[in-house]
């Protein structure tokens, strides 16, 4: 049941950040991270209102950008990457990296499943701790050329916030690394050593009540403990809720900075200034015409002394 929650809001936080990021950026001319879905032929006017899903999200023009007739945003090209692994080292032209990415993650990953049939023959425990190792390695291989793909990246924008936003998806802290607000950093993995902390002790803590209630309910359990079997329960259900809680404040940090690092990567190029003041002094009021409907004319008032406030950022 946790590993559901937890794989759940794993895939709805990557949904949520892959769709805000392809409503933002998909193809264009630039290679940048701005943009509207397609660059070449379309516009941000109102006759892309009707554009179908369809051709929004065709494959035609991702794998054409992948043969390099047309530019592909970084956040298709991330996504294509995940679904596809090496698609982003063939955009980025490091076909070189090819080799290395799919015999790395090949090799783990069958590795893995190899001591995963000695284990499920023999049992010996060693087995399902070398398969484990070896698919973690297969995964980390993974991950690396996802990262790999984002890193390499040729983008006009500096910071970009595309990158940014995939920078904290991949590693928490990423993003602010690259928009050097690195005084956010503490801030965030305090809130996830926090969230994750109270995660593994609710967690301890269920499995614990939940154990004895199990064991008391049961005739046969010889459980000898000085608290009651309605008690055990009631201990069981509060700590399964507040590690249900938990996770959700562990991915609201975790969405939090992702979306922290996307918005401080776009603000970064406003100017803001220190100075700011504010003026106030005498003014004369002139009275804008009013129009007397009766005889269809506009009448005027007399000038009038006044203030004015003028505020300067």
């Amino acid at each position: 049941m946790q590993r559901a929650i937890v794989l759940s809001i794993f895939l709805l936080l990557s949904t949520l950040t892959g769709f805000a990021q392809f409503n933002n950026f998909g193809f264009g001319e630039d290679g940048g991270g701005g943009g509207g879905f397609f660059g070449n032929g379309m516009s941000s006017s109102s006759e892309n209102d009707t554009v179908s899903a369809t051709q929004i999200f065709s494959a035609k023009d991702y794998f054409r950008g992948l043969a390099h007739k047309d530019t592909i945003k970084m956040s298709w090209m991330f996504g294509g990457s995940l679904v596809l692994p090496g698609t982003a080292q063939i955009y980025n032209r490091d076909y070189w990296k090819l080799p290395i990415v799919y015999l790395s993650i090949g090799g783990f990953a069958g590795t893995g499943g190899y001591f995963l049939s000695k284990y499920k023959k023999t049992g010996d425990p060693s087995h399902k701790t070398l398969s484990t190792i070896m698919f973690a390695g297969a995964a980390l291989c993974y991950w690396g050329s996802v990262m790999d793909g984002v890193v390499n990246y040729e983008s006009k924008l500096d910071p970009d916030p595309t990158r940014a936003t995939l920078y904290s998806l991949l590693l928490p802290g990423l993003g602010q690394i690259y928009n050097k607000d690195y005084w956010h950093i503490p801030i965030w993995y305090t809130g996830l050593a926090v969230a994750g902390y109270a995660w593994n002790y609710n967690g301890k803590q269920y499995n614990r009540y939940r154990d004895l209630y199990n064991q008391a309910s049961d005739p046969q359990g010889n459980y000898s403990g000085s608290v009651s079997v309605d008690n055990l329960k009631h201990y069981r259900d509060t700590y399964r809720r507040m590690r249900d809680y938990s996770i959700l404040a562990t991915a609201a940090v975790y969405l939090l900075q992702i979306i922290d690092a996307n918005v401080f990567a776009t603000m970064h190029g406003f100017e803001i200034s220190d100075d700011l003041s504010v003026d106030v002094s005498p003014a004369i009021i002139t009275p804008i015409g009013t129009p007397d409907l009766k005889q269809n004319i506009t009448a005027t008032g007399q000038n009038s002394f006044g203030l004015q406030l003028n505020l300067s950022f």
